[in-house]
């Protein structure tokens, strides 16, 4: 009777502290979002759009009318700046893709990514200036080799994973990103394709090289790793700088953590000056490949 009457008592407690809560985000205006890379042998390449309300319904139509037109993007290695060109191409369903890159009307100032050098970003566009700085680091941490091996505990015979064995020199502060590419298709990024040498600094060692994903598609988390019999694989293995190692580990960890109401509030570390998002990096690449038979 007692241990009743403790229950009626707590639960009535319990329920008079529970309180219905209400609020409404506020409405904020966009933001400049900035994605721009240089690799290694190839010119910059800039994509500038609008950011878009937590709670738009995403669709082509939105994303193909948040890019950004008209903006001044200028590039500078310390020797030469380049003012770079808006590209339009066009895609399916109607739709164009926009980007800056190289103008090829004026080579003379054109600038083409190298080992070691570092570059400067500037983004002006409604009255406003972005700018940011990015280094293609020398290509120090290299992966020496892969190989493949049938997938372990999987019932499905057509499933392997790709190992690769990687070279770490001494010296903390190698941070690299990786992509897979299969049968010829775009190289995309493996769900966690960020790592430092915290663990590996000075050692060589072995690891599976996840495949890919496309992050604006479904996919599967049990079987997404996995490679097949008769897939023709590449890897690109880049060295980065700490700045865009930073921002795509904080990406990952976020875009990873979507829905999950128990993980810890995280922001994405930009290197983007003058209150734009997104980032400027550099490249420093290196390709393997591999053929895994029928």
């Amino acid at each position: 009777m007692r241990m009743g009457l403790v229950a009626i008592v707590l639960g009535t407690i319990i329920s008079s502290c529970e309180k219905t809560i209400n609020f409404k985000p506020n409405e904020t205006e966009p933001e400049l979002v900035v994605e721009a890379s240089i690799e290694n042998g190839k010119g910059p390449v800039v994509v500038l759009s609008q950011s878009l309300n937590y709670f738009n319904q995403i669709s082509t139509e939105l994303l193909a009318n948040s890019f950004v037109h008209n903006a001044e993007i200028t590039i500078s290695n310390g020797t030469k700046t380049h003012r770079l060109k808006e590209i339009k191409v066009p895609v399916t369903g109607g739709y164009t893709l926009y980007y800056y890159t190289t103008d090829s009307s004026n080579l003379s100032t054109a600038i083409t990514g190298e080992f070691g050098k570092q570059y400067s970003l500037s983004v002006k566009t409604d009255a406003r200036e972005y700018t940011a700085t990015t280094t293609i680091p020398l290509l120090a941490k290299k992966i020496d080799s892969l190989w493949w091996v049938q997938a372990p505990n999987n019932p499905n015979t057509k499933k392997v994973i790709v190992m690769g064995r990687f070279v770490d020199p001494p010296g903390l502060g190698n941070y690299t990103r990786y992509y897979t590419s299969v049968d010829g298709w775009p190289f995309l990024p493996g769900l966690n394709s960020v790592y430092d040498d915290q663990l590996t600094d000075g050692t060589t060692y072995d690891m599976q090289v996840e495949q890919g994903v496309d992050r604006n598609k479904q996919y599967n988390l049990e079987n997404y790793a996995f490679f097949e019999h008769g897939d023709s694989v590449a890897v690109k293995y880049c060295n980065i700088d700490k700045a865009t190692f930073d921002f795509w580990r904080t990406m990952e960890y976020s875009y990873t953590n979507i829905g999950n109401p128990f993980a810890s509030p995280s922001k994405v570390i930009s290197n983007i000056q003058g209150g734009g998002l997104g980032y400027f990096g550099g490249y420093a690449v290196q390709y393997k490949s591999i053929v895994i038979p029928q």
